[in-house]
């Protein structure tokens, strides 16, 4: 190990010489470059951990073009980043696997238009080496300005039809998980099932409600109220379709937040769930899905994952690591998680 007390730092130069190679194949295999034979390898980490080498990632950027560093772009203001559970686990799952590839994860959010221009400048400034945006709105300006960027990216959920496809992007199943709750509302009897939707400008919360139309192709508009993936907008989705059709029997919530608050207002109101109303939502963030009373039963989504997904899928962009085509869009699956409520 180095002496702290000579303030040195061993070299690239000390390492070929206690691995016996040349500067350049400890080069490669520092920087993660390929054409050096594993034995060859194993001698230059073995000398890289005794003697404590640490790269100079400054001058390591000057000759790989890289930074180290992802943007990660939510199109959500501030107060709904830290309130709402789904974007802490979404950027737990991209921070770790970004701390796997050795990148630091440079977190941006769009409050509004004003942000716009901030952005496009950081994003082509060269600050960083790709970008993830998610949460994305179809009349938000955010997928155009990260194309034009240039900067490589990846989405996290299906951008709309104006944002176009260039981008891949990483999304859950939406509608087939919508469809099976419903489905599981039709086969527990209940014939009056109403549906609380996401924002109208979201492709995940539109997806939900094709979900449900295909699970039940009967239901007419009077059966589906607006919220906005909150639990406020939740619990005045629920009091408006109570209001509108009392005779309601069960409901599908587009999140676990909505759900909670078509909760509220159930108790509030001394309905009985499941006996008078039956409930299921869909996210399954267990730290509320498990907690309310009686535990929700949801659509479980891998929102861990998909952070994770979405950060595989840029390395593969700024590697180049086309294989017989470029990097494809992926949709995972979802699960109905049975519990209480339904």
């Amino acid at each position: 190990m180095p002496d702290p007390t000579t303030g040195t730092r061993p070299t690239l130069e000390a390492v070929a010489a206690r691995a016996g190679v040349s500067r350049a194949t400890v080069s490669r295999v520092v920087n993660g470059g390929a054409g050096v034979r594993a034995p060859l390898a194993d001698r230059v980490r073995e000398a890289v951990a005794e003697l404590g080498y640490v790269p100079n990632h400054a001058a390591r950027s000057l000759v790989t073009r890289r930074n180290g560093a992802v943007a990660v772009i939510i199109a959500e203001p501030e107060f709904r980043i830290f309130s709402d559970p789904f974007f802490e686990r979404q950027v737990r799952g991209i921070s770790r696997e970004l701390a796997a590839h050795d990148s630091q994860l440079v977190l941006l959010w769009v409050e509004g238009a004003d942000d716009h221009d901030r952005i496009a400048r950081y994003l082509g400034g060269g600050h960083v080496d790709g970008a993830l945006a998610f949460s994305l709105h179809d009349d938000g300006e955010l997928p155009g300005i990260v194309r034009e960027s240039g900067v490589p990216a990846v989405f996290g959920g299906r951008p709309g039809a104006d944002a176009g496809h260039v981008v891949p992007y990483v999304d859950c199943d939406n509608r087939g998980g919508a469809a099976a709750a419903v489905r599981h509302l039709v086969g527990l009897g209940r014939r009056r099932i109403a549906h609380i939707a996401g924002p109208s400008d979201q492709t995940s919360a539109l997806d939900r409600v094709e979900g449900y139309r295909d699970a039940l192709a009967e239901a007419g508009p009077e059966l589906i109220a607006q919220g906005a993936f909150t639990v406020d907008s939740g619990a005045r989705a629920m009091a408006e379709l109570l209001h509108r059709q009392p005779d309601v029997d069960a409901v599908f919530a587009a999140n676990d937040l909505m759900a909670t608050g078509a909760l509220r207002v159930l108790h509030e109101r001394g309905i009985r769930v499941p006996r008078d109303i039956a409930l299921v939502g869909f996210d399954d963030m267990t730290s509320i899905a498990e907690t309310t009373d009686p535990p929700l039963t949801t659509v479980r989504q891998d929102i861990e994952g998909n952070g994770r997904l979405m950060v595989r899928l840029l390395m593969r962009v700024l590697n180049e690591d086309y294989g017989s085509g470029a990097p494809a869009s992926v949709i995972t699956p979802t699960t109905l998680v049975r519990r209480a409520s339904a």
